[in-house]
């Protein structure tokens, strides 16, 4: 830690209140009016001189009643180059006041001059027009006010030097000279500057702001001291607390402001600050890059570290809306209070590092999001400064910092703080290298900056020496600094060569302000004969439409331009930082968020490039509250907690997902279905009744084989067609019946192989007429047997209806009643081939669809009622007396036809795919198989078996016995 106290003189420790301040004009003393007269020290000044004279002629004040110092008219106000009205002048007690401490200046006509110096280390540049500075360089130990000396008195403060945030101070004067040196910006003009240190103390901003306005070192409200003097514009802050306060001060003198840190979203009010102005993007910008960097990650499980401010809280309260907007939830939000040391409700002492200690130990998140800048974050660094001796060892976290937080700041640093952020990401301000600036800080040499005290400090503090001779006689041998040491010397913690962001904005600022001089000169080039002297009395707000339209590339070939909100329209930096073992480190740009780029081109990150955290080993670091659902299974949060913690469940039947924490499972396109993990989705496979499956070939070979056996049937028949047992049950009804029977086994072939067009015709429609036909012949042959037995009683007129035509118009008619169904359903809904994707999983089927399920089952309904009349009709005549009676044959194939055609269509109906049309193959094989069975078999067994009974004489024996 690096101290500093800085020296007082005897006149200099006489402190009164910020504003008692005094302006002296002709030796008469004015006052603000911003302010009440009690709270003002009024002193008319008088010179060694004046003094001289007055003890030999008449007092200064001769002729003025009741010795009262005399009015000063506004023409002497306008002299002295003040913008206000005086009040009343009040009687002078300075030689009576017995101060002994009161700082007297030297009288000098049209200057104002103050009675306290608060602040020496400003540094101030002369030039054309100037350019304030409101930096952030040292920060005071222990500012807390006892009130028994003056308030926030400076000089007499101790300091940490935050070394690193020097190069601010000298990428401004680097960017001044560059600008005072080219020859084709501002050509004519120089820019001076005026640069003070706002010790990272909001309480000072005010009182410098109102100093910037004045020549001398001390601000007067509602004054301008100084004729000569004008600020065009001013620089700073670097937090948004403190561009708040200034742009606070200059928007009521219309000077325009660029902030090279802060971008606090209540400074897009342009009604409440129109002249604010910030080099860096939008504060929403960065709450987008945060998101869309955990989300390329799938970080949904985070830890928030934020500074306890405003701007905290507000980072806190939007992150938190788009965190829940994008699945990603917090595990524990902690604020690093101002206060280290705080107490609780009993009075005790308790550490505010518990809270963050407990934290990091328990929390299950390894990525942590700091938001803050460098001095509200210095108790989190005593945290994690004690983490290290506590526990021996160090949370090996992903930190990802997103506000102005510099990690490796020289001010309370240890090898175990350093160590926390190897492998971390920071969200910083694009920035590129500045050609020149390494060489300007190799050469720099602070001799050449005399007045700039700070800066004389910094440099003895950094290099452990003196600027000045001897400065203490106490001192021994003092080692003086020659100017000549190398800030590239110093750790990279302590000054860094390259251009920081804070500094890159520093620069681009200046350049903005330059270029938008040199067009308001463009212009009045145009609107006078002399600009450059009525362009350098112009008033400041005169430069705010030419700031606001200023369009530029820097040296460093970035564009500069603001947005409609007077912001930076530039992107960001993924940065990450890697320690080596010796606490040097590195920052290695690994992606960045271009926000005027394509959408494509919107976020690039480089995630191989990226170092993580050592025990990780180069794996992406996991940052869940539940191991993730892998494909396949789907997230289910629990009810009442946090949606990041939740439930991995498999996908029903017939989904997949092949997204890790899938929400919800998919169905597959209707061609594909998922595969055995159900993490993805393959083709279906085609399927139909095919003959190269045994279950093909099984139907094929057993319809070929019922084929043959029916054929020779009727080879059989028709060679032993003049025998009794054929002659005698209608030889020419018998062959039709066969005829039948043997096409009915071969249309099963047409349900057999890849349906067409032509097949799913012919199918259910051959099907339903040759088995129509079938039915018909068995009905007539039922038909004439019992009309054969009814002509034979006497009397009886039946005969007249016996022969062939009876039986051929039975079949006839049944057979046209099928045909006119048949037709009508090719005519309305006739079949095509179709594919069913869904009724089997991970198969397409490909089928003959019926068109119409009415005519389908019309079609078998007919049938029904063919067999059941046959069924009804054989039933009658199955004990009419006769050898070779088929009454009875009949009955039992119509029982055996109609209990397979009832028991299909259940079957049919609960199968699928070619299974149904299997059912349907097998239906018509049992059912034919029976009528030929049934029929035929005993007639085959006569005539082959028993052929001594198929002769008249059997036949008439056998009639004469059951006569």
């Amino acid at each position: 830690m690096q101290l500093h106290n800085q020296p007082s003189s005897n006149l200099e420790s006489a402190r009164f209140f910020v504003n008692d301040a005094v302006c002296t004009i002709k030796n008469w003393t004015f006052t603000s009016l911003l302010l009440p007269s009690h709270l003002l020290t009024v002193t008319p000044l008088v010179s060694d001189s004046e003094k001289q004279e007055d003890t030999d002629g008449p007092p200064a004040n001769a002729g003025v009643p009741g010795g009262q110092s005399p009015p000063v008219s506004s023409q002497e106000i306008a002299e002295a180059g003040l913008a206000a009205v005086p009040e009343q002048t009040q009687q002078s007690e300075a030689a009576e006041s017995g101060l002994k401490n009161q700082v007297v200046s030297k009288t000098l006509k049209g200057i104002c001059r103050a009675t306290t110096l608060r602040y020496e280390h400003d540094y101030y540049k002369t030039g054309d027009h100037v350019i304030g500075g409101v930096l952030s360089l040292n920060e005071p130990i222990c500012p807390i006010e006892t009130f028994k000396s003056l308030p926030l008195d400076f000089n007499q403060y101790m300091f940490e030097f935050v070394r690193k945030k020097y190069q601010h101070s000298l990428a401004f004067i680097f960017a001044v000279d560059e600008v005072n040196k080219n020859q084709k910006l501002l050509p004519n003009v120089t820019l001076g500057f005026r640069i003070y240190d706002n010790f990272f103390h909001r309480s000072v901003n005010y009182d410098i702001t109102l100093s910037l306005l004045s020549e001398e070192k001390q601000g007067f409200p509602n004054f301008r001291c100084g004729s000569q003097y004008k600020m065009s514009a001013v620089v700073g802050g670097l937090s948004s607390g403190a561009s708040i306060q200034i742009a606070t001060i200059l928007g009521l003198y219309k000077i325009p402001q660029i902030s090279y840190g802060s971008s606090h979203p209540v400074l897009k009010d342009k009604t409440q600050f129109p002249f604010f102005n910030q080099m860096v993007p939008n504060e929403a910008s960065k709450y987008e890059v945060t998101v869309t960097l955990l989300r390329y990650f799938r970080w949904t499980w985070v830890g928030l570290i934020v500074s306890d401010d405003d701007s905290g809280e507000d980072f806190v309260q939007a992150l938190q809306t788009m965190f829940s907007r994008n699945g990603i939830c917090v595990a524990f939000t902690e604020k690093v209070p101002l206060i280290f040391i705080q107490l609780n409700e009993s009075g005790h002492h308790i550490s505010s590092m518990q809270d963050i200690l407990a934290a990091l130990t328990s929390t299950s998140a390894n990525v942590i999001i700091l938001y803050g800048d460098t001095s509200s974050m210095q108790h989190l660094k005593l945290v994690l400064n004690a983490y290290g001796p506590l526990t021996k060892t160090f949370p090996e976290k992903v930190w990802i910092t997103t506000g102005q937080w510099d990690l490796t700041t020289s001010i309370l640093v240890n090898d175990w703080y350093i160590q926390h952020f190897h492998g971390s990401l920071s969200i910083a301000t694009h920035k590129n290298d500045v050609p020149g600036f390494s060489t300007f800080l190799q050469t720099f040499n602070p001799h050449q900056h005399q007045d700039y005290l700070s800066l004389q400090q910094f440099w003895g503090d950094a290099f452990e020496c003196f600027m000045t001779p001897n400065p203490y006689a106490t001192i021994t041998n003092p080692k003086n600094c020659t100017g000549e040491e190398k800030l590239e010397s110093l750790p990279d913690t302590e000054f860094s060569m390259r251009m920081s962001e804070e500094s890159y904005s520093i620069y681009n600022a200046v350049y903005a302000l330059a270029h938008a001089l040199h067009a308001m000169y463009s212009y009045g080039r145009t609107m006078a004969e002399t600009p450059k002297v009525g362009l350098e009395k112009m008033p400041p707000w005169k430069l705010h439409p030419f700031l606001r339209k200023v369009h530029f590339n820097n040296s460093a070939w970035d564009e500069i331009f603001l947005n409609e909100d007077m912001e930076l329209s530039v992107g960001y930096d993924i940065v990450n930082w890697v320690i080596s073992p010796n606490k040097s480190f590195m920052q290695v740009r690994v992606g960045m968020m271009n926000f005027q780029a394509s959408l494509d081109q919107k976020f690039i990150i480089e995630p191989d490039a990226i170092i993580w955290p050592r025990k990780f080993h180069q794996m992406l670091p996991p940052s869940i509250c539940t191991e993730r659902c892998h494909p396949g299974y789907y997230r289910k949060a629990h009810e009442g907690k946090l949606s990041c913690c939740y439930d991995c469940f498999p996908c029903p039947e017939g989904t997949f997902s092949n997204q890790t924490d899938a929400y919800q499972c998919k169905k597959c396109p209707e061609d594909a279905h998922p595969n055995k993990n159900q993490d993805c989705c393959i083709p279906k496979a085609i399927t139909f009744l095919d003959y190269d499956e045994p279950l093909g070939i099984s139907l094929a070979t057993a319809a070929l084989a019922f084929s043959l056996l029916t054929a020779l049937v009727l080879g059989t028949f028709m060679n032993y067609q003049n025998t009794p047992i054929i002659r005698a049950n209608n030889r020419d009804l018998t062959y039709l019946l066969l005829i039948s029977l043997l096409l009915c086994f071969l249309c099963s072939f047409l349900f057999i192989g890849r349906p067409s067009r032509m097949t799913c015709l012919l199918r259910q429609t051959a099907f339903g007429n040759i088995f129509s036909l079938a039915l018909s012949c068995v009905l007539a042959k039922t038909i004439t047997v019992v009309l054969a037995f009814m002509a034979t009683s006497p009397g009886n007129n039946m005969r007249k209806w016996l022969g062939k035509r009876l039986s051929y118009y039975i079949i006839l008619f049944c057979s046209i009643i099928q045909l006119v169904i048949c037709v009508a359903w090719l005519g309305t809904a006739p079949p095509f081939p179709d594919l069913d994707m869904l009724s089997q999983a991970g198969q397409i089927i490909i089928e003959c669809n019926e068109g119409s399920s009415t005519m389908f089952y019309l079609v078998l309904g007919y049938m029904g009622i063919q067999a059941s009349v046959s069924l009804t009709v054989a039933f009658l005549a199955r004990k009419l007396p006769d050898s070779f009676n088929e009454a009875k044959f009949i009955t039992f194939s119509m029982l055996v036809f109609c209990s397979v055609w009832v028991s299909f269509v259940p079957a049919y109906l609960s199968s699928k795919g070619k299974y149904m049309v299997a059912v349907e193959i097998f239906s018509i094989f049992s059912s034919s198989s029976g009528l030929l069975g049934c029929i035929f078999a005993p007639k085959m067994y006569i005539i082959l078996l028993r052929p001594e009974v198929n002769t008249k004489d059997h036949l008439f024996k056998k009639k004469g016995k059951m006569k």
